[in-house]
């Protein structure tokens, strides 16, 4: 059996009593920390918290070769922890295709998502939202323009854009960096974006939002991750509202 187990948004305090109750009576308990991470806990927390050793994948194991995850599920109770709710990322509904390809049995806990948690905190009426994205760290060489094809399709249709930012093993991106990425990539494709709202640490006690224009949000410092990014289509009057009342707009 295999228990995806959606852990939340900031720290192990976050989990539902169902997804804990499913951890604690588990054979072995595995976690990606690549696609999403609870910033406001460490490992050693949450095994204390849950009572439990917690085995950490790396991305490898989850996409490529999950042969270890799979093995111990044919045989035993197995959870599996991600950050946020756990279909949110494509990863894993194809680690769900391969164990019941096995005949391994699945379940799902969900747990609360920054894709919902971002239209609370921002006033962003969620049916407003087009396609989402990805912004990661450029490397040498290598610049994806995806990230701001994917911000101009929407805002021609008038849907708002959520951007998830790069998390690294060493890094994660700021909303100030996102923004300088996407004023470059705007400007190579010619158009201009004329807002942006930024969000930090959803989910914890002191989360922080902001809006604002490319100037203004190239510059600002949003406080420890995780960073989300909003491109806003135009907006609602209650929307201009809530930003101005809760993001400083």
């Amino acid at each position: 059996m295999l228990t995806f187990v959606g852990l939340g948004l900031f720290d192990h305090r976050d989990i539902s009593v169902k997804g804990l109750e499913c951890i604690r009576r588990a054979d072995a308990v595995f976690i990606e920390r690549y696609t999403s991470m609870l910033a406001g806990t460490s490992l050693a927390e949450m095994e204390g918290f849950y009572g439990k050793r917690v085995v950490v994948l790396a991305r490898e194991e989850v996409e490529q070769d999950p042969e270890r995850l799979l093995a111990r599920a044919a045989d035993c109770e197995v959870a599996f922890l991600t950050g946020g709710d756990p279909m949110v990322s494509t990863t894993h509904m194809d680690l769900r295709l391969r164990a019941y390809q096995r005949g391994i049995r699945t379940a799902i806990v969900h747990g609360s998502s920054i894709s919902s948690a971002v239209c609370g905190l921002t006033g962003l009426q969620n049916y407003r939202f087009g396609k989402s994205c990805s912004l990661p760290f450029p490397a040498k060489n290598w610049f994806p323009h995806t990230p701001v094809e994917v911000v101009a399709q929407n805002l021609s249709l008038d849907l708002h854009t959520l951007v998830y930012l790069d998390i690294q093993k060493d890094r994660y991106m700021t909303v100030a960096q996102a923004v300088e990425l996407m004023e470059e990539l705007a400007g190579i494709k010619g158009f201009s974006i004329p807002l942006y709202v930024g969000v930090a640490r959803a989910g914890s006690d002191c989360p922080a939002v902001a809006a604002g224009n490319g100037e203004k949000m190239r510059s600002i410092d949003l406080g420890p991750p995780l960073h989300i990014l909003v491109v806003p289509a135009r907006l609602h009057v209650v929307e201009q509202e809530y930003l101005e009342a809760f993001a400083g707009l």
